[in-house]
């Protein structure tokens, strides 16, 4: 076809432009990608009819008229100005053009002046929804006197053919499409759930069989593999929530309600949130799939636990600390009767309890280690820790009881210690020795407390609730002693206490 084009008159124009012409062929082919071979045996079919040398199957743009097959051309296009096809549609009914030497319509044409010098021409519209949006051709270089009466029929046919395989494999585009985006948005979601460590299920009830992402079989302990019985699924359930489980089940498959439950996998012993409800019902209005997720709440469920128990030991403490101050006031009281100091005396000791108990609150009532119960207790009553402080120990954790216990008797020999010994000058030294030995397979904390430097004790007048206290504070440990002994160069005082 040659790049000279003529105008093309205005009814032509108009059929090429119009808009539902142009919606229809865009829903059918969006884009043309070139001649697609499955249309090649309509294009020789359309030719050996006749003996056609030259046959098309085309669509027809604004603009363009592309080739989906061809035969006895290379061409893939050709402009619509220059197009047997553009004024056949213009006609609404097919052609056949014995001689285009002799139709006006046509006679004037590049590709009748010029080469090919197209003479013969039969023609036939491919119609989707309504809309010519192309044609079966086909062209000759010698005229025609006679036809086949079928020849428009038999074109007919094809084009027919064309328009249903034109609209099949849009459709079928359309579908790999769809499977595409759904096949990225599944893989998206299955991303998701992964990265979010979510696993999903599905029960179908109809088969009894429960499938499930890799999340799923990780959560319970198993390995991933095929679809598993629906009787399996319920036995990877551990036995004391099993019941729960499947009664809360099968209230959401009886209302179509939401099934919400917190159970323990048998295998991995993993706490797994479970949520879920019926995906489809089957002719009879009966559930037919199920669909579910579960969520590994393990730590919250661990966190949630070891909260209870840190209560449960914060009861118990409180009910134990509550004692211990009744008898200290009790104790305290006895000691004196002025106000001013028993008040003294028993927020010192209320504080001893409260340095004890904020340690203990920080390590979750666990254990503490010696070195900052014994920093806790005495750096108040020091006038200078690093250098009146000797420290030679072991490492010792203390439990809740020997802490609190040990920590009201180092309260009272440091307050003597600040009052009358060796914390009460600057030139007055503690040397505290804690040892581990073990005794008959078991761990026995011995710590002596010894005073130097400060000024010469009396005996007489030393011996009070104090004295008393300090030996008294670890009665709750057995097999626990304190010796306090008021020595001329200073108070010495020996804990024994069984770890």
């Amino acid at each position: 076809m040659k790049d000279n084009v003529h105008p093309l008159p205005s009814d032509v124009a108009a059929v090429l432009e119009a808009p539902d012409r142009l919606a229809a062929l865009n829903a059918a082919m969006p884009v043309f990608l070139g001649p697609d071979p499955d249309f090649d045996d309509i294009a020789a079919l359309a030719a050996g009819f006749v003996d056609a040398p030259i046959s098309l199957v085309t669509v027809l743009g604004r603009t363009d008229q592309w080739f989906l097959a061809r035969q006895g051309t290379p061409e893939i296009r050709a402009p619509s100005e220059d197009s047997f096809c553009a004024r056949m549609l213009a006609e609404r009914v097919p052609l056949v053009i014995a001689d285009a030497r002799k139709d006006k319509r046509f006679s004037d044409l590049p590709s009748v002046t010029g080469a090919p010098r197209l003479r013969f021409y039969a023609g036939v519209p491919i119609v989707l929804d309504g809309q010519a949006i192309g044609t079966v051709c086909i062209y000759d270089v010698k005229s025609r006197r006679t036809v086949p009466k079928e020849l428009v029929h038999r074109l007919e046919q094809l084009a027919s053919l064309a328009a249903s395989l034109i609209k099949l494999k849009e459709e079928t585009r359309r579908r790999t499409v769809a499977a595409e985006a759904l096949s990225r948005d599944e893989k998206r979601h299955a991303l998701a759930l992964d990265a979010a460590n979510v696993a999903s299920w599905l029960w179908d009830i109809s088969t009894g069989t429960v499938s499930g992402n890799e999340t799923f079989y990780r959560m319970l302990g198993v390995r991933p593999g095929k679809p598993m019985s629906a009787r399996k699924f319920f036995m990877l359930v551990h036995p004391a929530d099993r019941k729960l489980t499947i009664d809360r089940l099968r209230n959401a498959l009886a209302t179509g309600k939401e099934y919400d439950g917190l159970f323990r996998a048998a295998h991995s012993d993993r706490w797994l949130l479970g949520r879920g409800r019926v995906h489809e019902w089957d002719v009879d209005g009966k559930p037919a799939t199920f669909l579910g997720i579960n969520v590994d709440v393990t730590d919250g469920q661990l966190a949630s636990e070891r909260t209870r128990l840190l209560l449960r030991e914060l009861n118990h403490r409180v009910k134990n600390t509550l004692a211990m101050l009744q008898s200290l006031a009790r104790q305290t009281l006895r000691q004196t009767s002025d106000p001013v100091e028993f008040m003294d005396a028993f927020a010192g000791r209320l504080q001893s309890l409260s340095e004890a108990h904020g340690l203990l609150s920080d390590h979750e009532w666990g254990v503490i280690h010696l070195k900052m119960l014994l920093q806790k207790q005495i750096m108040p009553y020091a006038i200078d820790y690093d250098s009146q402080i000797e420290i030679h120990k072991d490492e010792v954790e203390l439990g809740p009881d020997e802490a609190v216990g040990l920590g009201l008797v180092l309260h009272e020999l440091a307050t003597n210690a600040r009052k009358y010994g060796s914390l009460s000058v600057r030139t007055g030294k503690v040397v505290i020795t804690a040892r581990i030995v073990n005794e008959d397979g078991h761990r026995v904390l011995n710590m002596t407390w010894h005073e130097v430097g400060g000024p010469p004790v009396k005996a007489d007048g030393r011996r009070g609730f104090g004295s008393v206290l300090i030996e008294r504070s670890l009665d709750k440990i057995l097999g626990s002693s304190v010796h306090v002994e008021y020595l001329p160069k200073g108070v010495t005082a020996v804990v024994r206490m069984p770890l």
